[in-house]
């Protein structure tokens, strides 16, 4: 059941009002109009226009004014990096947790720390120190984060009975997962896979996922030298074609599979908490859906925190207090209470979990979103490439994965060729 969160977006307004913080410049009483962005309108729009006519409600001072949203994380990277150059940034955006540090590599977005030491309000927000490492870069805080996520499967329950699986006993390793998606497929229901694996999601995610998962990483601890072909790497290489080989997983887009859960037709899908409302809304009464946790097979497993959070472009000091007062509402426990209902992230906050006039008793309502809360013990970062290249890396590391699933190369073949490539576009050591 989804609680209505209306009355308590009123309630909270006092809250969200102006206060007068040491060595801040308030926003001007006549009105300080501030630019927003944001990616993936097919997810946050709703949300995006519902958090800015809360906030002017409370904060008539302010006026919010959204820039036309770009498609995904890279996408408003490339514009807001050709919009440093022409001088025309928005004044805030909502950037992946993996992008921040491409932009602080190049001074455009503003170090937060001096508003978070001069807030009074900054304690009652529920930045824990492990959230706020999330947007740390070189020693400062350029990210506030706004809605975190973790990989999960979706599961439709009838496929599974029909399949002669046990919804409340599925699989915790990717053998039983295979052999559950295999089983589905041999239905013969037209149209039906068993399963898909979102390997193309934003910023290599779901790459980083299988690759740690496995007790790998990217590069090694200096970032000298490329980690990903070393043995985790290899045994998640080889696991994606044994998807495609073994469990018969299409090789398909993700519209295409979500278009096909959505209708039934697919029985397993690997995909981001960040798609649980929707799913959900999709599914509606015609089938049920359970959510399982990402397999973790190796030593020392972790997994990447996906998401995106709050960057401020601003250098103008009224408009900088301004577009404080709007981060910190946007990421503290009213907007983050808001966000949860709009999506399936997690709240970048501590707090909403821990009240039940926020989202404890969502939780204990809904325990499809209690999955992504269980696999916290286990998060670590979106790992970003350093230097000029990190777009390229990700595009390389995309087309070696690409030509795994399309079965043009042996996992092997592919890996090796996305360690040299990715190794001859990382920042030359000084020796």
């Amino acid at each position: 059941m989804t609680l209505s969160r209306r009355t308590l977006m009123q309630s909270g307004l006092a809250a969200a009002a102006p206060l007068a913080l040491p060595g801040l410049v308030l926003a001007q009483s006549r009105g300080t109009e501030i630019t927003v962005q944001y990616s993936a309108p097919a997810l946050f729009r709703e949300l995006k226009e519902a958090l800015a006519t809360e906030f002017m409600r409370a904060n008539p001072d302010i006026r919010i004014s959204y820039r036309a949203p770009e498609a995904a994380y890279e996408e408003l990277l490339q514009r807001n990096l050709r919009d440093a150059v022409t001088r025309n940034l928005p004044d805030v955006a909502f950037h992946g947790l993996s992008r921040v540090r491409t932009l602080q590599e190049r001074n455009i977005p503003v170090d937060l720390r001096p508003f978070l030491r001069d807030d009074p309000e900054t304690a009652a927000q529920g930045y824990s120190p492990e959230l706020r490492s999330l947007g740390e870069v070189a020693g400062g805080q350029y990210l506030i984060g706004y809605s975190l996520s973790t990989p999960i499967l979706y599961v439709n329950t009838d496929l599974v009975r029909r399949a002669g699986g046990n919804p409340d006993a599925l699989p915790t390793e990717w053998d039983g997962w295979i052999a559950l998606a295999r089983s589905i497929r041999a239905l013969n229901l037209p149209d039906t896979n068993g399963m898909f694996f979102n390997w193309p999601i934003t910023g290599n995610w779901s790459w980083q996922a299988l690759v740690f998962s496995h007790g790998g990483t990217m590069l090694t601890a200096d970032e000298s030298r490329v980690a990903f072909g070393e043995a985790p790497g290899r045994t998640s290489a080889r696991l994606l074609r044994r998807f495609v080989d073994e469990a018969q997983m299409p090789d398909i887009r993700p519209q295409v599979m979500f278009a096909d859960f959505f209708a039934g037709r697919l029985g397993i899908m690997m995909e981001s908490t960040a798609q649980l409302a929707r799913v959900t809304r999709e599914a509606g009464e015609r089938f049920a859906i359970k959510t399982a946790r990402f397999p973790i097979p190796g030593p020392n497993p972790r997994l990447p925190a996906g998401g995106n959070g709050a960057v401020m472009f601003t250098r103008d000091p009224a408009k900088q207090a301004a577009a404080w007062r709007f981060i910190k509402y946007a990421t503290g426990p009213i907007g983050a209470t808001q966000m949860v209902n709009h999506t399936g992230y997690m709240p970048a906050t501590t707090i909403p979990a821990q009240r039940d006039d926020l989202l404890g008793r969502f939780y204990r309502e809904n325990p499809n979103y209690m999955t992504t809360i269980r696999q916290q013990d286990v998060l670590t970062g979106w790992y970003a490439f350093p230097g000029q290249n990190a777009l390229r890396i990700t595009d390389v590391i995309n087309d070696g994965l690409q030509s795994i699933v399309a079965k043009r190369a042996e996992p092997d073949a592919a890996l090796d060729g996305m360690v040299t490539e990715v190794q001859a576009l990382l920042p030359r050591t000084r020796g």
